[in-house]
């Protein structure tokens, strides 16, 4: 084996408790790991393009995202020859689907991820049902002092939210197959923008357009908000000892549109890039990151294990009647809206013209109908591939 493997890997509080394990690989194997860790997913993403386009890159794994994955296709190689399919059997078959291009397995599911709405119990009696009902009481709560609902204002998070309420009023963002050319300057697009403007002009902190999930996380678990969404990675840092929230705040499915539920997922892995030096190691250490043990330790922290037996273990520790116990049956019963993006080498371009617009709405440089107007012909064009 290599006596050193390099490895990118994404950083954060969701995902950081994972990689204190790495050092129990390094002594069961002998091989050293060199982690270099990104800050965020956008940080990320950007260094894989700059150092895999460069020619610069060296790694022998990397993370990745299944949204993210079909545009980093070149730099990286199908897993279906390292792993048999006794080894893929406890994963969730959805996770590894996701994971797929044209049949083959670009990487290994590390988890799903699907958001809960997040409200405080000594503000709120009961979670809000509509869209409409939140808007009225984050409105309300703002008036009294308090944030009524925290949502990030640019990236992917932005995103995600217009993404959720254009289906949930009842559009079709993206067709099933082909160009991920996004159809949003319709009703649902202007109800959906118009909702998360009202939001952030009457019961959104200032700084909204400049959040992305984590300053969203710490404004809620700082007592500051009423009301929030979040990924399931980030649980442990709402029980922790430094959450002003601990013990007076619940977790509730999304609130509904007119067209029903839906909760904007995907599912976060790791793959192994043509950059690889001893691939027999890489193996190794992916299956060590990916085991029933390593997704059940994360799955303590909070992520929604891909792994079957991984999130069989977590539940079954979880005391009946707890917030833990009823965080995974919202999280089972959210799986279903889930609301996945496109696979296409084109997608990530699309998305962020699509935050980017979406953006100057919030920011009132441009009204919902033109903002929307706007977006969708340049976001059709990046769809195209065009610059």
């Amino acid at each position: 084996m290599a006596e050193t493997l390099r490895v990118l890997l994404v950083g954060g509080p969701m995902y950081d408790p994972l990689y204190g394990r790495i050092g129990e690989f390094e002594e069961r194997t002998g091989v050293r790991v060199e982690r270099v860790v990104s800050r965020d997913h956008p940080d990320l993403n950007a260094r894989i393009a700059r150092e895999f386009g460069s020619g610069e890159a060296s790694y022998d794994l990397i993370s990745t995202h299944t949204k993210y994955a079909p545009g980093q296709r070149r730099w990286l190689t199908p897993l279906d020859g390292d792993l048999g399919p006794e080894e893929l059997a406890p994963f969730a078959e959805r996770t590894l689907e996701l994971a797929r291009m044209d049949g083959a397995l670009y990487g290994l599911p590390r988890n799903l991820d699907v958001k809960l709405l997040h409200y405080r119990t000594d503000l709120i009696e009961r979670p809000p049902e509509t869209w409409e009902e939140l808007l009225e009481k984050a409105t309300h709560l703002r008036s009294g002092g308090v944030y009524g609902f925290a949502f990030p204002g640019k990236e992917s998070g932005l995103f995600g939210h217009f993404f959720e309420l254009h289906a949930m009023y009842g559009g079709r963002t993206f067709r099933e197959e082909g160009s991920p050319a996004p159809r949003i300057n319709d009703e649902a697009g202007r109800r959906a923008l118009g909702i998360l403007v009202q939001l952030y002009r009457q019961a959104a902190p200032e700084e909204t357009p400049d959040w992305h999930y984590d300053e969203v996380a710490a404004c809620f678990r700082e007592g500051r908000a009423a009301m929030s969404t979040d990924w399931p990675g980030g649980f442990h840092l709402y029980e922790g000892e430094g959450s002003r929230v601990r013990g007076r705040y619940g977790l509730a499915l999304y609130p509904q549109g007119p067209a029903g539920r839906y909760v904007y997922a995907g599912c976060h892995s790791f793959a192994i890039p043509r950059t690889v030096r001893d691939r027999g190691a890489a193996v190794e250490l992916l299956r060590f990151l990916t085991s029933r043990d390593s997704q059940a330790h994360e799955a303590r922290f909070g992520t929604l294990p891909a792994r079957l037996d991984a999130l069989g273990d977590v539940r079954a520790e979880a005391q009946p009647g707890s917030l833990a116990g009823r965080r995974w049956a919202l999280l089972e019963e959210t799986q279903r809206p889930a609301l996945i993006p496109p696979k296409h080498e084109n997608y990530p371009a699309v998305e962020e013209v699509i935050w980017r617009g979406l953006r100057e709405a919030l920011l009132g440089r441009r009204s919902v109908e033109e903002a929307l107007a706007r977006t969708e012909e340049a976001a059709r064009r990046a769809a195209e591939g065009e610059r």
